[in-house]
């Protein structure tokens, strides 16, 4: 009947009247029976296979001498639906239990791993709700959450005490360890219990428990920013072994508790208690590690294998790409070049030449140049658009900022270096100032941008096309004159492009009636009582997905080679 007590006592389902989650989950009945239930947990959860999933993942993990261990939220709200809940709602409380069973577990694996790292982290991976920073309201406070967006700018890695033990300096005891745990606040004694004075306490350096930190900055992706709006950003905090797992200018999902803490100066511009609020992140992927936003299954890959022996691979590409614009069969041929890209090649470490192709469309007004832009804006994985008189050389490269916590230099990437292996587009090319556009040479051809400011030497990568549009110089494009004199662009940066292409809007009666009944048709098509035609639209629309996934399939790269030559 003891035992059946003891049972009773430690059923964590139900929540006692009047306790917070919080303080429930610290009793040490709880979090005795939290670890014992978690530990068996990653011991014995199977996937469909039968294959023991965390004891996988634990051999990874310490195979590369690592400290985080990724636990799937579905997994784990499966085999423990109240880990679920408690994850979700009181994440601070629930993952420092979750950390030491998941220590203990590695231990009992791994006798001797303590020896390397002192600490394992439970990672939260695979969050099914992703919420947009501009969504982020009071009700996520202290709860876990997922969000997307571009990484700006971060920091150098700070040292922050997370152990600290005092001495008092009038006997020389030493107090602690006292465990940093919120941000804002120093974990300080009151008194010495060994001489009873009130200190004064120095830290003591040798025994102090130190840990990695980084603070980064992340913003809307531009693609999601409604529009006539500026894009939000939010401060990611880095701790352990999060540090540097994502750089400026790369597209990351970051789960983690989003807390607060009581900013002074916000409170002395404001005039009233405002708290600064911060992602404390658990989890960080990048979204784009080469083409990961549309990665490929088994499936896809047979059936991108399947269109490689079709002999019509190239009209079927093409007609993919922009199938809302008429004709242009040739602006659509170069870009689908641009967006499959070619093979970057470095010659044995001394000399590179770039693998990306580089799209110039110049022609005539109205004949849908921008809206090729637009198009290859939403079909790649990683674009960023800008216009020629709304971007300066700083825009596109990169600027020299201080940093307001630090007081230090920093950098932060422009539209080229944000768009790293991917595409930057820029409409109006003709309209930007010579000094602007001499500043993207060096990024067009070495893929590179080097910086010497402030103090700061050094060189960023920018691996991405470049695609742009402009317009001749007396409005319309004369075909009696050479390209050099139709168009206001000198020689260096018109022999950075692979693919220059004039677009002219002329004048035969048959073509134009052919392109009205293609508009009357396609606007015919959208109307809601047509449904064919959307099946058929969208199974193009799926059939460029794929291919624009398989730009790295060798199969199909070689394939179109061949087409094209």
């Amino acid at each position: 009947s003891g035992l059946e007590g003891a049972d009773v006592q430690i059923n964590i389902e139900d929540l006692p009247e009047g306790t917070s989650l919080r303080d429930f989950i610290e009793t040490d009945m709880v979090r005795r029976e939290v670890k014992r239930r978690f530990a068996q947990f990653l011991k014995t959860f199977t996937d469909d296979s039968g294959r023991a999933v965390y004891k996988d993942h634990i051999r990874k993990m310490c195979d590369a001498n690592k400290q985080s261990l990724e636990v799937s939220y579905m997994h784990l709200s499966q085999a423990q639906p109240v880990f679920g809940i408690w994850v979700a709602d009181a994440p601070g409380a629930i993952l420092e239990v979750l950390d030491d069973s998941a220590m203990e577990v590695v231990t009992q694996l791994y006798p001797n791993y303590h020896e390397i790292h002192r600490d394992v982290y439970v990672r939260i991976v695979d969050l099914p709700i992703v919420d947009k920073l501009r969504d982020i309201r009071q009700v996520h406070l202290n709860a876990l959450l997922k969000v997307s967006g571009v990484v700006t700018r971060r920091t150098n890695v700070f040292p922050q005490l997370k152990l600290v033990k005092y001495d008092c300096n009038k006997c020389g005891f030493t107090l602690g360890p006292f465990a940093q745990k919120n941000l804002g606040e120093e974990a300080k004694p009151k008194n010495c219990p060994e001489c009873q004075s009130g200190g004064p306490f120095s830290i003591n350096q040798e025994e102090t428990v130190y840990r990695n930190y980084q603070k980064m900055t992340i913003q809307e992706t531009p693609g999601t920013v409604p529009a006539g709006r500026l894009p939000r950003y939010k401060d990611v905090i880095l701790l352990g072994d999060l540090i540097d797992c994502a750089r400026p200018g790369e597209q990351v999902e970051v789960t983690g508790i989003y807390t607060n803490n009581l900013d002074t100066s916000l409170n002395t511009k404001n005039g009233f208690p405002v708290f600064a609020t911060v992602i404390e992140a658990n989890h960080v992927s990048k979204k784009e590690d080469l083409y990961s936003p549309f990665r490929l299954t088994d499936d896809d890959v047979e059936k991108i294998k399947e269109l490689s022996k079709d002999p019509k691979i190239l009209d079927k590409v093409i007609k993919s790409i922009a199938p809302s614009i008429f004709g242009h069969d040739e602006v659509k041929t170069g870009i689908a070049l641009s967006m499959f890209g070619g093979q970057p090649k470095d010659v044995g470490g001394k000399h590179r030449i770039r693998g990306d192709i580089n799209v110039l469309l110049l022609g005539d007004p109205g004949t849908a140049k921008s809206q090729f832009l637009k198009y290859v804006e939403k079909a790649t994985p990683r674009a960023v658009f800008t216009t020629g008189k709304g971007a300066s050389a700083v825009g596109l490269t990169a600027s020299v900022r201080l940093d307001p916590m630090t007081r230090e230099w920093t950098l932060e990437g422009g539209a080229l270096v944000l768009a790293d292996t991917g595409v930057c587009l820029i409409d109006e090319f003709d309209k930007m100032s010579d000094q602007d556009r001499t500043s993207i040479h060096e990024a067009m051809e070495q893929q590179s941008i080097s910086i010497s400011k402030a103090g700061i030497v050094t060189t960023l990568q920018a691996r991405c096309a470049v695609m742009a549009a402009a317009n001749p110089k007396g409005g319309r494009y004369n075909a009696t004159l050479h390209l050099h004199e139709n168009v206001d662009l000198t020689e260096p940066i018109l022999s950075r492009f692979d693919v220059l292409r004039v677009v002219k809007d002329t004048v035969d009666p048959i073509h134009d009636e052919r392109l009205a009944r293609f508009v009357v048709g396609s606007h015919a098509a959208s109307h809601p009582d047509r449904e064919e035609e959307e099946e058929e639209d969208a199974g193009a629309e799926e059939l460029a997905g794929r291919v624009r996934a398989a730009s790295c399939c060798f199969a199909l790269s070689v394939c179109l080679e061949a087409s094209f030559f």
